[in-house]
């Protein structure tokens, strides 16, 4: 007889959230309504990701998927989330997983990352994001490291990260999101990083100026510009956290009744990954059986399907 899966215990307290303020829903002129804006926005997110809760991992990985897609769109490629999610999740061992595939490696490789790169580390991710690699951005690790140890604002350390990339080559646009995302994630504190900036490339919040043109790293006005993305971007976060945090603990309570072998280790993978395929295999789960234990998780509102296919499903929180 199987035993019935052990539960990860975690406290239920209330969500941190973004107060409606301090969310940018028209044009800011100001500098310092921004950097306020930012800076609550910050704290909300920052007590998110203090609380430490098991599905945290589902939320980086799922950000990931976010900060990836809007890279491809900013390369003019078509694919989207579920594209990039279906060449992740549905590749066979050995399988290339294409320049959109590799962007989404990049920003998953982001989520793995608590200390600034190495100047190995920058070049592979630069080659991900199908950016030619200059000796000069190994100077930028140095200079984003300065940025940390002052006492600069996140957002103004962030935006001076990206702004260094651009500086040396304005077609290594998408590199300098990810460094932004990771030197604001250093002066945080976030151990492992939050991608957050970029998920916000194509919001209006980053369409500054008179003409409304879309902020990029090297435009006039880039700071104010990256602090509306911080708040705009951190009240997203937290909203997607609730959504993720109420399947978790859906999830939480229907665990005790599962007695299918291996279901320990799918619970695992769907508190810290974006998605399980619903062919998962183990030594302890057959294809089959993962399949009906998906079934069920799905039936008592445990998890959702997120592919929308009747075959080759997809399952996350």
């Amino acid at each position: 007889m199987n035993r019935p899966v052990t539960p990860i215990s975690h406290p239920i307290i209330p969500l941190p959230r973004v107060p409606a303020w301090a969310v940018p829903r028209s044009t800011i002129d100001s500098d310092v309504e921004a950097a306020y804006m930012a800076g609550s926005a910050l704290n909300s997110l920052d007590n998110l990701v203090c609380y430490n809760a098991p599905w945290l991992g589902a939320w980086r990985q799922r950000l990931a998927l976010k900060a990836a897609a809007a890279s491809v769109k900013l390369m003019r490629h078509t694919e989207d989330e579920s594209a990039l999610r279906d060449a992740w999740y549905l590749r066979q061992p050995g399988d290339e997983l294409g320049p959109a595939g590799n962007v989404l490696l990049a920003w998953r490789k982001l989520t793995d990352r608590s200390l600034l790169p190495t100047v190995g580390v920058l070049q592979s991710v630069a080659d991900l994001l199908g950016i030619t690699w200059s000796d000069v951005f190994a100077e930028c690790i140095e200079e984003v490291a300065d940025g940390v140890r002052s006492a600069a604002p996140a957002p103004v350390i962030a935006a001076r990260a990206a702004t260094a990339i651009m500086r040396e080559d304005p077609k290594a646009e998408a590199l300098a999101w990810w460094m932004a995302d990771l030197a604001l994630s250093r002066r945080m504190g976030w151990s492992p990083a939050v991608p957050l900036l970029a998920t916000q490339i194509h919001a209006d919040v980053l369409r500054t100026g008179p003409d409304r043109r879309r902020g990029r790293p090297d435009a006039p006005g880039f700071e104010r510009a990256i602090c509306l993305a911080v708040a705009a971007g951190a009240a997203e976060a937290c909203q997607l956290a609730a959504g993720i945090a109420q399947q978790a603990e859906r999830l939480h309570e229907v665990t005790p009744k599962l007695r299918a072998k291996g279901a320990g280790d799918v619970i695992a993978l769907l508190l810290s990954d974006d998605a399980v395929s619903g062919s998962f295999t183990s030594r302890a789960m057959t294809r089959w059986a993962s399949r009906r234990l998906f079934e069920r998780l799905q039936k008592v509102d445990a998890v959702r399907e997120l592919s929308g296919r009747s075959t080759f499903r997809l399952y996350g929180l």
